[in-house]
Parts: structure tokens; sequence; C-alpha cells
């Protein structure tokens, strides 16, 4: 079992800038929880996401010595991810293709058809440089831009990752709108189909909804979680009111009570709870 905790998603739609040193002081208290992989920052325009502009700042001040974490990067084209693989410490970088074609445009100023080109050159470059791409399928619950969608859709999106070798792919609930039927079949099908693809679960969520989903993608085989703590986060580019990120306490709990919560260093958890409210606006 895999949980992803995603500082980034949590930080990326807050206007107001967060001083670098303060999102630095947060990443190194969530390093020593025991996290798979920690979502840390992106490299995109600073123009589209300006809270971003300084993860290569961030990473300078990372205690990565003492940790098992490993880091992940959003990437939005080759220019960014040309810039993430300069980056040793950097572990995954993450890129976002949508089911839909409206969100594809808000999201990345590209088609989808443009879009995978472009992916299909990241996945060559992460190759060369030892790294791995983590694809995000955005909207891969539902739709609201009144597009076609269907499960048969979300799967023919898994085959064509799947024909350019990409072996981590994370379905994500952009918007909040996934229901338990819906997660377990196309969490079923994507699972069964591709047993050596690693699939993932990026979940919004308000927080009445967050634990049938949760539960819903296990039951279907899901190991691997994204969240943020107390559920910070959401995709500025998919509607002006955001949907939470799933709480990681939520999830971690949710887990436990299943028996299949990964070890994680609980004081170190509980400081950065604490350190959170620090960093994100009440």
């Amino acid at each position: 079992m895999k949980v992803i905790e995603c500082p980034r998603d949590a930080m990326q739609g807050i206007n107001e800038f967060i001083p670098t040193q303060k999102k630095t002081d947060y990443i190194n208290e969530l390093l020593k929880v025991g996290f798979d992989t920690i979502d840390f920052g992106s490299f995109v325009s600073p123009k589209a996401i300006p809270q971003m502009r300084d993860t290569a700042q961030v990473l300078e001040g990372l205690h990565l010595s003492s940790t098992t974490s490993k880091l992940l990067a959003i990437v939005a084209n080759l220019r960014g991810a040309t810039d993430a693989v300069s980056f040793e410490a950097i572990s995954y970088l993450g890129f976002p293709l949508s089911i839909s074609e409206t969100f594809q445009q808000r999201n990345t100023n590209k088609s989808i058809g443009e879009a995978l080109t472009q992916l299909a050159e990241i996945q060559n470059l992460c190759v060369k440089h030892n790294r791995v791409l983590v694809t995000y399928i955005s909207m891969g619950f539902g739709n609201p831009y009144n597009e076609p969608f269907n499960e048969e859709i979300v799967s023919a999106f898994v085959e064509k990752l799947a024909n350019l070798d990409i072996r981590i792919i994370s379905l994500s609930d952009t918007i909040g709108v996934a229901e338990p039927q819906v997660i377990k079949r196309i969490f079923k099908n994507s699972i069964t189909a591709y047993p050596t693809i690693e699939f993932g679960a990026h979940f919004h969520s308000t927080p009445q909804t967050a634990r049938e989903k949760i539960i819903a993608a296990l039951e279907s085989g899901c190991q691997r979680f994204d969240s943020a703590i107390k559920g910070f986060g959401g995709c500025p580019m998919a509607k002006d009111e955001l949907t939470g990120n799933i709480a990681t306490e939520v999830l971690l709990e949710t887990l436990g009570e299943r028996g299949v919560a990964p070890a994680f260093n609980q004081e170190a958890f509980d400081r950065s709870l604490i350190k959170s409210l620090e960093v994100f606006p009440s």
C-alpha cells in the first residue's frame, strides 16, 4: 500500500504566495512521516500556477539524506520535464492527461492529441534519465463539461498509456463526482486488463463522501492513494469552487480499519498536522 502526500496539490490553488522557507519547512516535516512519495512541487509556467514558481528553491532546502520518501514533481510540457529531470532528487514526474477536451485545454493549454504527443516525448525523456512517469487521467470518473463520458472511454485512454509503456496511472476524480459503483467498475476493469501497471486513486472529495470512495477503490484492488493533510487543495483549473483532496488523516484511518495501512511515524505525522496550520490560511 502506497500513500502519496500532496502538498503541491494543497498549495497550488492558494492565491497568497506561501514563502519558500515556509513551504520547505513543511515538506521537511512530511519527509519524516514515512510516506511512499511526496508530490512536492511542479515545473510549470509561473503565470499558470504562480504558487509553484519556487519549486527549485524549495528542493534546495529539503533534507533528503534521512528519508525513505521519494519526490514527485508535476510537469505540463517537455520543457518542464527537462527542468525536472535535471534534479537527481526527483524520482517521479507527473503529467495530467484529461478525458475532457475542455479541461485539457484549461489545464495545459493543449488538445488531447497534443497532450498525448507531448506525453510520449516526456516518457522517452524519463526512460533516458531513469525516472518514472506517473500519468494522471483527469476527469477519470465523470465529465462536467457535457462531453461524452463512459467506462469505455476511460479504458481507451488506459490502453493508449499502456501502449506507451506507462508504468503508473493515477485515476483522478478532479471535481469530486466519483460514485462508489463507478469507482469499482473502472478500477476493476483497468487492474484486470493491465496487471503490470500500478493504478492509483487521486480523489477530490467532500469530507462526507471521502471514506466511501477510498473503500470502493480498496475493494477493487487499488493500492496507491494520493491525499493531502486536512484535505487542503483541489484543482484551480477545474472550476471556481474547489473540492478538496482526500484528507490524509481520513485515508490512514480508513486503511488502518481495513488492516492495510502502511507503516508510518505517528509523532512526525502529528507534527505535520500542526505545521499545516502555519502554512495554509484558515
